[in-house]
């Protein structure tokens, strides 16, 4: 007998609710099933959609790579602003970064190297970059701006810098372009991994989240006013500028010594600089000088990268170094004394006038630096001692940090002066600068 039959059969005619009973698998238990379901896939959907740090939790964890590093770091706002009244959004799965910058923007090539055989960590790492607080984040970084250059150079960079407002501060956006491929974006997070394991100085710039959640990658740093030392120095030299510039030689003793406690940080935990030079000194709102310039400091100790042969870099290097021997932490020294240079010449190129292929043949002749107009005998003093060919010969750490005292004491609070202003034309032939170089801050 049919289903229909039996119904005809048991159930008078009209009574729906006996109907129902006969008809119970097909009216209720299976629509209430797929119904279920539909409200399953839709809640997981909605998860990772906007909770993905939650699915991953659930996920089973056998489904993850062993290998594979994790790191994690504040979520991603809901959307930048790069221009007013355009929004942006930073969660575009297809895209890996939103962010379509102009042309004239600083950058850095962060091309990573093929990873080296396993080494001991010469430091002990202590943090990984913070993660707020879901309820603590910002609706969105306020006041998105392209971060104006200095001077602008040809570069294949896969990171454009951005000038945001952050928890009521001003910070700057370390953003992963499109164009980044899988080796790339690893490198990215882990140089803010490496930020992050080197622990905070005073005189380092401050990392102060990642966006390592969804696309586009963000590191946020906090951001230093007067830029770096090198356009700083530049626009000493120009009469009437805004904000206010002056350097003194007291200031150019407190500013050293700034470096010199951020350079001895990393010299306790068995890292070398590399490249102590003024267009790596950020400069804050009130003159604090804080080293930056940490790329080739996470590539040598993360990627075992060879040292790059870079005709830029040549001016700033010790004797050891052009004549291909190992590096070691007086090599940092003799580039601070170059540091020195910059500063009490207002931003000149050192040894301007030897091309780089003789640099070493000059320095065996026993040649210094000239001494810049209006340098006292103490700072010029100063200078050439950490300048000495003979890495032997040059101060420690401890012993530099005693004349810097010393010196800062004693010295003038007279601004100095230039005659002119600065041409970057002839800077970048001075310092040696080829035509694919970039000029960076962050």
């Amino acid at each position: 007998m049919s289903s229909l039959s039996e119904a005809d059969y048991r159930c008078q005619q009209g009574d729906t609710i006996c109907e129902i009973r006969v008809y119970e698998q097909e009216v209720i238990v299976v629509p209430v099933l797929l119904l279920a379901s539909f409200l399953v896939t839709i809640v997981f959907i909605l998860l990772l959609r906007f909770c993905p740090e939650k699915v991953d939790r659930i996920r089973p964890k056998a489904s993850k790579s062993p290998n594979r590093r994790v790191l994690h770091g504040i979520d991603h706002p809901p959307g930048i602003n790069v221009l007013e009244h355009e929004s942006i959004a930073l969660d575009v799965p297809m895209s890996y970064a939103t962010f379509h910058p102009p042309e004239n923007y600083i950058s850095k090539n962060l091309a990573a190297a093929p990873p080296p055989p396993p080494q001991p960590p010469s430091f002990t790492p202590i943090v990984q970059p913070r993660e707020l607080p879901r309820q603590r984040l910002p609706e969105s970084f306020n006041l998105v701006n392209p971060l104006p250059t200095t001077f602008s150079l040809p570069s294949d960079s896969t990171v454009s810098l951005y000038r945001a407002r952050m928890d009521n501060r001003n910070v700057v956006l370390r953003v992963l372009n499109d164009t980044a491929n899988a080796t790339e974006r690893h490198s990215f997070l882990n140089f803010a991994s490496f930020l992050a394991q080197l622990g905070p100085h005073p005189f380092l710039p401050e990392l102060l989240g990642v966006v390592s959640l969804r696309a586009p990658l963000v590191t946020v740093m906090e951001e230093l006013e007067n830029r770096d030392l090198l356009s700083f120095l530049w626009r000493c030299r120009e009469e009437n500028v805004t904000p206010p510039c002056e350097m003194t030689e007291r200031r150019i003793f407190t500013m050293a010594k700034q470096v010199a406690s951020a350079l001895e940080f990393l010299h306790s935990k068995g890292l070398l600089h590399g490249n102590v030079r003024a267009r790596n000194v950020l400069v804050s709102r009130d003159f604090t000088a804080k080293l930056w310039g940490l790329h080739g400091v996470y590539s040598r100790k993360d990627q075992g990268a060879a040292r790059r042969d870079d005709p830029s870099m040549k001016k700033w290097q010790a004797p050891e170094i052009l004549a291909k021997r190992p590096a070691g932490p007086s090599s940092d020294i003799w580039s601070f004394g170059i540091l020195l240079f910059e500063m009490a010449s207002l931003g000149e190129a050192p040894f301007a006038e030897i091309p780089a292929n003789e640099l070493l043949q000059f320095h065996q002749r026993g040649k210094p630096l000239k001494r810049p107009s209006n340098c006292s005998n103490a700072l010029y003093s100063f200078i050439k001692s950490c300048c000495q060919f003979k890495d032997l010969d040059r101060p420690s750490m401890v012993e530099m940090g005693r004349k810097l005292l010393s010196g800062e004491k004693g010295a003038s609070d007279k601004a100095i002066k230039a005659s002119e202003k600065m041409s970057i034309e002839q800077y970048l032939l001075e310092a040696g600068y080829g035509e694919t170089n970039s000029y960076t801050v962050f």
